[in-house]
């Protein structure tokens, strides 16, 4: 098996042949979606931020449609507890943060964090980078379909507490949509599912992602879950 990390420096590719149909409306997303579409935190215009990308990716489990996330192990200074998608820094070796570099990153950190294989993965898309203020973080999403899936767990506990899959039929589901409330009155987009609650930057690509597919469900946006200062 080819490792995202034993090919690094050769070409990286975004390719939508073969793609489900059902993966259509998100493609068409990525191809029309603008920033402030996206988040009212875009990264700074001085270019400072530390660059980073994170794996969005699409498999078919026994429910259909899903998504790949990590629950991030809560002794972590940043973030800890946390569910997001796989992710991290740009390592110098990932090459130009403007160029591919964010997509061997997103590999790379989704490897090194669930131990799923890279060459199981087709990317197909970039959404425009976002800013997370709280962590000085800019971030590339970098959308893929799982088109060979491969085994996948907790590979470092310091690192990752859990990983799972979260079936699109579940986010969708108006039962399972709240709204974040943190002390500083910050508002956000939420879903509960999988035993866990995901809020913040994950919880806001994949709100904007449902509405522009056109698979978003009308929901009770007064549904209000509060947060700690820890948050």
């Amino acid at each position: 098996m080819t490792r995202a990390s034993e090919t690094q420096g050769g070409p990286v590719t975004l390719s939508r042949d073969g793609l489900p149909d059902w993966l259509d409306p998100v493609v068409r997303a990525v191809e029309t979606i603008q920033p402030l579409q996206l988040s009212r935190f875009l990264p700074p215009e001085n270019g400072s931020g530390r660059q980073s990308a994170v794996l969005i990716l699409f498999g078919e489990g026994e429910r259909g449609p899903e998504l790949l996330l990590i629950e991030r192990a809560g002794s972590l200074r940043s973030h800890a507890g946390q569910p997001s998608f796989p992710g991290g820094a740009l390592d110098p070796e990932d090459g130009d943060p403007h160029g591919d570099g964010p997509l061997w990153a997103a590999l790379r950190e989704a490897e090194e964090e669930t131990g799923l294989d890279p060459s199981g993965v087709q990317l197909f898309g970039v959404l425009p980078r976002l800013y997370i203020p709280v962590s000085g973080f800019v971030v590339t999403p970098v959308l893929g379909w799982w088109r060979e899936p491969s085994p996948v767990g907790v590979v470092d506990p310091n690192e990752t507490a859990r990983v799972f899959t979260v079936p699109v039929a579940d986010l969708t589901d108006p039962a399972n949509r709240a709204t974040t409330v943190h002390p500083s009155g910050h508002r956000g987009p939420a879903f509960l599912v999988e035993s866990a609650l995901v809020w913040g930057f994950t919880a806001g690509v994949i709100d904007r992602l449902l509405h522009y597919a056109g698979w978003e469900r009308p929901w009770e946006r007064e549904k209000q879950v509060p947060l700690d200062w820890r948050s």
